[in-house]
C-alpha cells in the first residue's frame, strides 16, 4: 500500500478507517452478540477509534499467521460462546461487505450442518506459469470459486479445525481450508465482487466508489 505510517486497516476511507467500515455491518446486526477484534501486539491506534466504545466489542492479540489470530479471537469469545453457536470470521481489510450479502450468508448457512462462506465464481481464464514467467498451461475454471469473508462455522467445529491444522503444522490460508481438513465440505454462498480486500491504493479508491454508491457518507 505504500502507507509507511500505518497498517492498511487504519487508512482513511470516506472519513472512517477501513477497519471501522469492516466492523459496521456486524454492529448493525441485531443477532450479533459479541465481536472480537484481533490486533497486533504493538497496536496503539485501536483505542482511539469511537467504535471501541461499543459494549459488544472485545479485543485480542493476534499471531504471526492468520490461523493464530483467528484462534486468539475465538479465545476472547470462549466465555460467551457454546460449541453450537455460530461464529463469523471477517477480514479487517474488507470494508465493503454489504448487509444483503451478510444476511444471505446467515440465512443460507443457518441450517447447515457444517457451515459455509461467501464466494464468487471464477470467470477469468486461469494460467499456470513456469519458472520463466511463461504460460505452462491453461487451467479449467469449471467449478472454481474465489473465497471471500465472512466465513461462518459452529464455534466448536472451527476450534477443532484450527487445533487440528496447528497439530499438523499446516498453515491454512482461510478457515474453510481448516474445516475441509476435518473431512467436511463447507457450503458456498454467492457473494458480491464488491466485497473486495484492500491490497493496493487502487482498491482503496474502488472501495470509496462502492461505499459512495450505497449512499454512505
Amino acid at each position: 500500500m505504500g502507507a509507511a505510517d500505518r497498517p492498511k486497516q487504519y487508512l482513511d476511507l470516506k472519513g472512517r478507517t477501513v477497519l471501522e467500515w469492516a466492523i459496521a455491518p456486524f454492529l448493525r446486526l441485531s443477532t450479533c452478540e459479541r465481536i472480537a477484534v484481533v490486533l497486533a501486539a504493538d497496536d496503539d491506534r485501536w483505542r482511539d477509534l469511537p467504535v471501541m466504545k461499543d459494549a459488544r466489542i472485545l479485543t485480542a492479540k493476534g499471531g504471526s499467521e492468520r490461523a493464530q489470530s483467528v484462534w486468539a479471537g475465538l479465545g476472547a469469545l470462549r466465555e460467551f460462546a457454546s460449541d453450537d453457536d455460530w461464529v463469523l470470521v471477517h477480514d479487517a481489510a474488507r470494508p465493503c461487505l454489504g448487509d444483503s450479502d451478510l444476511k444471505a450468508l446467515i440465512t443460507q448457512v443457518g441450517d447447515d450442518a457444517v457451515g459455509g462462506l461467501l464466494a464468487v465464481r471464477v470467470v477469468d481464464t486461469l494460467k499456470r506459469a513456469d519458472e520463466h514467467g511463461r504460460v505452462a498451461e491453461t487451467l479449467p475454471r469449471d467449478g472454481l470459486w474465489r473465497a471471500l469473508t465472512p466465513q461462518m462455522f459452529r464455534f466448536g467445529i472451527l476450534q477443532r479445525a484450527l487445533a487440528a491444522s496447528a497439530e499438523r503444522h499446516f498453515a491454512v490460508t482461510d478457515e474453510c481450508q481448516a474445516v475441509e481438513m476435518l473431512g467436511l465440505r463447507p457450503r458456498l454462498i454467492t457473494g458480491s465482487v464488491n466485497n473486495l480486500k484492500i491490497t493496493t491504493p487502487e482498491d482503496l479508491e474502488q472501495a470509496a466508489r462502492i461505499l459512495s454508491g450505497r449512499g454512505h457518507a
